[in-house]
C-alpha cells in the first residue's frame, strides 16, 4: 500500500485534513510547556529539518479562534498528555510572522518587504483590534502602520504594540511565533546592508520580546543563533536550544524509529542501510538524527536507488563561498574531512557572520549548525565554546563538498586557460609533460589571486582538495599516507582493480640552495628507494604512474619516475 507523505507542505492543518503520513512531532507542545521559565525560546535547526510546519502545528494547537481543531490532534502523542496540556489548547491569540522570502540584493528592498510583512500582521488581526477599545494615539498608530506612513520607531514597536493590543482584546496573553528570523540578517550580510538590518531587529526583538508582559510563549526558529552582541544584546531572557543540546533533540528531524516506521509502511524496509548512508549522522543532543526532507522525499521516490534531494533544494551559496575562500590555507583540514576522518574544532553557539571572513572556528560553527557538518561532544563542560569531533553526515552532504572543490579546481585552471579533464587525463595517463603544463596553469591563476599569505607549499597542497573531488569516486586521493617505506605526498588509489594507480613526490626548489633539477631528481630518488608504489599495488592497480613534482614559487617542474 503506498504511502502519501507530504512534499514540501508546511501546513499542519493542511497534512492531517488531507490523511497525508504526518511523523508525530506534537510532544513539542509538551516540551515547550514544562520549560515555564522559558518565555522566550529560540531553536536553531538546519534547513527543511521541520522548523516551518512545527510552529504551524504549534498555531493550530494554540490560536483561539471559534472553530474546534481537536479532530487534527487526534491520535497523536500530545492528546494523552492530559488536563494540564489540554487546558492551553485554542486559547491563546497567536502572532505567527514569517520572515521567509525576505532575501534582497538591497537593505531598501528588503526594507520594504519587512515593512509588508508587520502591515499583513496587523491585517490579520483587524477584527480584534477594532474590539481592543484603543485610544487615540493607538489608533493613530495602527493607521500608519497599515497605510505604510509609520517612521522607523513605530516598526521598532510594532511586535510590543500589536501584543499589548492583543492581549487586552482577547483577555489573554499572546503566543509569538517567529519562523526563519535570520533570513534577512543572512541577505544583509551577503548583501552588504547586514549593519542597517541588525540595528532594526536588534530593536524589533528587544521591544517586543523583552520583558514583555502580553507574551504568555515566543518560539523562534532559524539557522543560526545570530551573536547576542550583534541582534539579542537587549535580550537576556531568550533560551537558546541548539542542535548541541539535548532538550527538543526528538523534535526536529526524524529519528531511527521514525525513519524505520516510514519505510515499513511504504514497504521499503530493505533500504534502510541506503537511508543510512545518505541521510542519517547528525547529532542532536546524543540523539541521532537523519535529514526529514530527503527521508520523505526518498520515500515518494519509486526508483530503487537513493539520491541527493537536501543538497539540491538547500541554499548554500554563504557555504560554498567561504569553502572556496578557504580551499587552499585549510586544504589539510578538508582532505581529512573527505577522506572520511574528522577533525577537533571549537564550536561556538553564537555565531557572528562579520567574523567568518578570518575566524576559522566560526566558518565551522557555520557548517555544523547549517547542517554540513556533525559535532561530536569531546569535551566536558557547557556546550558553548566546547571543543567537538566534526566530519561529514552523511553521502548527500559530501557530495557538496566535491561539487565545491571541483568547481574551485576548474575555475582555478580555466582563468589561464587550463583544464581539468587535461590535468586528470595527464595524471592517469603518465603524461609528465600534460601534468606540468596543467600545474603551471593553476600556479600562474592562484598564486596571482591569492595574498602573500599563501605560501607556493600550501597551493600545491591545496589542488589535491580538487583532485579529492574530481577523481572520487572511482579514486581515493590522499596525501602523507603510509605506504612502503615511507609517506608519499600524495597517492591516488582506484577502487576497482584494474585502473592505473599515482604517487606523488612533491618537493620545494629554493634559490642558491636547491634548483629544480636537483629537487626533480631528490623527488624520483625518493619514490623510488621508498618503493611507494607498494599500496597501489596492493590495491591492484593495473599500472603505477609516479611522478616527482618540483616547485619554486611560479615554477614548476614535473618528471615521471619509473612506472609499476
Amino acid at each position: 500500500m503506498p504511502v502519501h507523505v507530504p512534499i514540501g507542505i508546511e501546513d499542519f492543518r493542511k497534512i492531517r485534513e488531507s490523511g497525508l503520513e504526518y511523523v508525530d512531532k506534537s510532544h513539542l507542545i509538551r516540551e515547550l510547556l514544562d520549560m515555564p521559565g522559558a518565555e522566550v525560546v529560540l531553536i536553531p535547526r538546519p534547513r527543511r529539518f521541520g522548523k516551518s510546519l512545527n510552529l504551524s502545528m504549534l498555531r493550530c494547537f494554540f490560536e483561539k479562534r471559534e472553530e474546534d481543531l481537536a479532530r487534527l490532534f487526534e491520535g497523536l502523542s500530545i492528546w494523552g498528555a492530559g488536563g494540564e496540556v489540554r487546558a492551553h489548547f485554542q486559547r491563546y491569540p497567536v502572532l505567527y510572522l514569517t520572515l521567509k522570502g525576505s532575501k534582497h540584493d538591497t537593505f531598501e528592498a528588503c526594507w520594504a518587504s519587512l515593512r509588508e510583512k508587520i502591515a499583513d500582521l496587523f491585517v490579520e488581526h483587524r477584527e480584534a483590534l477594532e474590539s481592543a477599545r484603543l485610544d487615540e494615539v493607538e489608533r493613530g498608530r495602527v493607521r500608519q502602520i497599515l497605510d505604510g506612513t509609520a517612521g522607523r520607531e513605530l516598526y521598532d514597536r510594532a511586535l510590543f504594540d500589536l501584543s499589548r493590543y492583543l492581549h487586552r482584546a482577547h483577555g489573554e496573553k499572546v503566543v509569538i511565533l517567529i519562523d526563519e528570523y535570520d533570513e534577512p540578517i543572512h541577505a544583509g550580510h551577503a548583501g552588504g546592508y547586514e549593519r542597517p538590518i541588525l540595528d532594526f531587529f536588534r530593536a524589533f526583538f528587544t521591544e517586543g520580546l523583552k520583558g514583555n508582559p502580553h507574551v504568555f510563549k515566543a518560539v523562534l526558529t532559524g539557522i543560526l543563533r545570530i551573536a547576542r552582541e550583534s541582534i539579542f544584546s537587549g535580550l537576556n531572557n531568550v533560551a537558546v536550544f541548539s542542535l548541541l543540546r539535548p532538550e527538543l533533540s526528538t523534535c526536529f528531524g526524524f529519528t531511527e524509529a521514525e525513519v524505520q516506521s516510514l519505510l515499513e509502511k511504504a514497504g521499503r524496509a530493505d533500504r534502510i542501510e541506503d537511508v543510512r548512508l545518505w541521510y542519517n549522522g547528525y547529532l542532536f543532543g546524543d540523539t541521532v538524527v537523519y535529514n526529514p526532507w530527503s527521508v520523505v522525499n526518498f520515500v515518494a521516490d519509486a526508483r530503487a536507488e537513493a539520491r541527493p534531494y537536501w543538497v539540491s533544494t538547500s541554499s548554500n551559496d554563504l557555504i560554498k563561498r567561504e569553502l572556496t575562500r578557504r580551499a587552499v590555507r585549510l586544504e589539510p583540514v578538508f582532505e581529512e574531512l573527505l577522506g572520511g576522518g574528522g577533525v577537533e574544532r571549537v564550536i561556538d553557539e553564537s555565531t557572528v557572520l562579520e567574523e567568518l571572513d578570518r575566524n576559522d572556528d566560526a566558518l565551522f560553527s557555520l557548517l555544523v549548525f547549517s547542517g554540513y557538518l556533525k559535532a561530536s561532544r569531546r569535551a566536558r563542560g557547557p556546550a558553548e565554546q566546547a571543543v567537538h569531533y566534526l566530519t561529514i553526515p552523511n553521502r548527500e552532504v559530501r557530495l557538496v563538498y566535491q561539487s565545491t572543490f571541483r568547481e574551485w579546481l576548474a575555475s582555478s585552471l580555466h582563468a589561464q586557460g587550463g583544464s581539468v579533464d587535461r590535468l586528470v587525463r595527464s595524471v592517469l595517463g603518465g603524461d609528465a609533460l600534460g601534468f606540468e603544463e596543467e600545474l603551471q596553469v593553476l600556479a600562474t591563476s592562484l598564486l596571482s589571486y591569492h595574498d602573500g599569505g599563501v605560501r607556493a607549499e600550501q597551493l600545491y597542497q591545496g589542488f589535491l582538495v580538487g583532485l579529492l573531488a574530481v577523481m572520487e569516486p572511482d579514486y581515493r586521493v590522499r596525501s602523507n599516507r603510509e605506504s612502503g617505506k615511507g609517506r608519499p605526498d600524495v597517492l591516488i588509489t582506484p577502487v576497482k582493480a584494474g585502473a592505473p594507480g599515482v604517487v606523488m613526490e612533491l618537493k620545494v626548489a629554493r634559490a642558491g640552495r636547491k634548483t629544480l633539477e636537483q629537487a626533480l631528481e631528490e623527488g624520483v630518488a625518493q619514490i623510488e628507494s621508498g618503493d611507494y608504489e607498494a599500496e597501489l599495488r596492493a590495491a591492484g592497480a593495473a599500472t603505477v604512474r609516479a611522478f616527482a613534482v618540483a616547485f619554486d614559487g611560479k615554477q614548476v617542474r614535473v618528471r615521471a619516475a619509473k612506472e609499476g
